[in-house]
């Protein structure tokens, strides 16, 4: 959508009509990469291994002698297993520590929009930031709203893209879905009270806010599975 806003010789209502072929020969041009996908037979750990590796959002469980995908594993659904699976194993000490003090999620550089930009604001900074999801501040500096990429796809479905013009802050009011609203949570919560929220409101990431609720950092279902697995078994994110 924001090559095509971009783009003078193509009529943005076109991305209707195109196929997904057209769409990664000619948006991509060339920057794609194979599928990435795991076995049945495979462990959960390499699963994680893998979405996280690969900062992708879904892992197809493919069968090897078919070739047929037989389910989509997400950070989400792997989560919610490792906590409900978690209440009949001892628990970790590090679980009692706060956010903060295991440094669990993004504190500097967080990519932010203000309520009154621009919808093609926000689809400038997804794509030069490489992020799924902004916290949305108003002039007072504090948080009032997430907007996400699957607001941009619900433009689409809407067939409203072509008013890109208008304020993060009207997009969000003209919501005609219940999407993923936001959620906040403290530098100082533990990484157990974190999880337990985190999987009971069935979210993609928690904004962390200060006193004021003025954004501090973000704590996504990626970093809470890096933190869980990957972490204590040597691995950080600068070894993958």
């Amino acid at each position: 959508m924001h090559y095509a806003f971009l783009c003078t010789q193509v009529q943005i209502y076109e991305l209707e009509e195109h196929k997904i072929e057209t769409w990664r020969e000619v948006y991509l041009q060339g920057s794609f990469r194979p599928l990435i996908y795991i076995a049945p037979g495979d462990s959960l750990f390499h699963a994680v291994y893998s979405l996280i590796k690969n900062k992708i959002h879904r892992l197809p469980v493919m069968d090897p002698a078919s070739g047929n995908i037989l389910h989509i594993l997400t950070h989400k659904r792997l989560l919610k297993f490792l906590h409900i699976f978690g209440r009949t194993i001892p628990r970790p000490h590090f679980l009692q520590r706060t956010i903060l003090e295991l440094g669990i999620g993004t504190f500097r550089d967080v990519a932010l929009i203000h309520d009154t930009s621009s919808i093609y604001s926000a689809l400038e900074i997804f794509v030069e930031r490489r992020v799924s999801a902004l916290p949305v501040v108003n002039e007072a500096g504090q948080v009032v709203g997430l907007y996400s990429r699957f607001d941009v796809i619900h433009l689409a479905a809407q067939k409203v893209y072509n008013n890109l013009d208008i304020t993060v802050g009207e997009a969000l009011r003209r919501r005609s879905l219940s999407l993923e609203g936001v959620l906040m949570c403290y530098p100082h919560e533990t990484l157990e009270a974190v999880i337990d929220r985190i999987v009971r409101e069935q979210v993609h990431r928690f904004v962390l806010v200060d006193g004021e609720h003025r954004p501090c950092g973000i704590v996504s279902l990626s970093d809470i599975l890096q933190a869980l697995i990957l972490t204590p078994a040597g691995l950080d994110r600068n070894s993958l």
